[in-house]
């Protein structure tokens, strides 16, 4: 079986409160197995007999709002996608050193040149973005709260379902997870 990480949109956050083993428990009940979370925002790291990844999501998604009565936005990745994506380098050093916060947005598919030209709408001194695959990256910096774009956000701007972590989660999910890691 193959190891993947699900990145569960609005878990413990506005009022959706969700104990995580309850939340492992929801994902064995459909057949993933050893399921254990990282930290409590709706990182949820599984095994699987299937690589599609799209059907992973319709299963666990359906399964959440069945036990939980509200939608969850899933994004599955394998681990190796997640150790690809902590691995990109979206920006110049100069960028990465300066930046107060750097995420990624997680979506089911690569964004349209449409959502691409929308999303650098935003971009300014303050704020730069780059897409890679399903994955977008941003760039802030000031603090995020005081972004002209925080405002927006990605689900806006790409007009499509978007969940973010920032980079340094994903590092440690890709270091702990990554090859050489059981």
């Amino acid at each position: 079986m193959a190891k993947y990480i699900a990145f569960l949109r609005g878990l413990n956050v506005g009022g959706h409160r969700v104990k995580m083993t309850d939340l492992c428990a929801h994902f064995e009940s459909i057949g993933f197995s050893n399921a254990e979370s990282f930290i409590a925002s709706g990182n949820i790291i599984f095994e699987a007999r299937t690589a599609n990844t799209a059907a992973m999501e319709k299963k666990i998604e359906v399964q959440l709002l069945k036990s939980l009565g509200y939608e969850v936005a899933t994004f599955v990745r394998s681990v190796a996608e997640v150790v690809a994506v902590a691995k990109y380098k979206p920006f110049k050093d100069s960028v990465l050193k300066s930046a107060t916060a750097l995420n990624v947005g997680f979506l089911t598919e690569p964004p349209s040149a449409d959502a691409v030209a929308r999303l650098m709408k935003y971009k300014s001194t303050d704020d730069d973005f780059r897409c890679n695959g399903r994955e977008v990256y941003w760039a802030c910096q000031t603090r995020q709260s005081d972004s002209a774009f925080f405002k927006v956000g990605f689900e806006k701007a790409l007009k499509a379902r978007v969940t973010v972590r920032n980079v340094n989660t994903i590092a440690r999910l890709a270091g702990l997870h990554g090859p050489g890691r059981t």
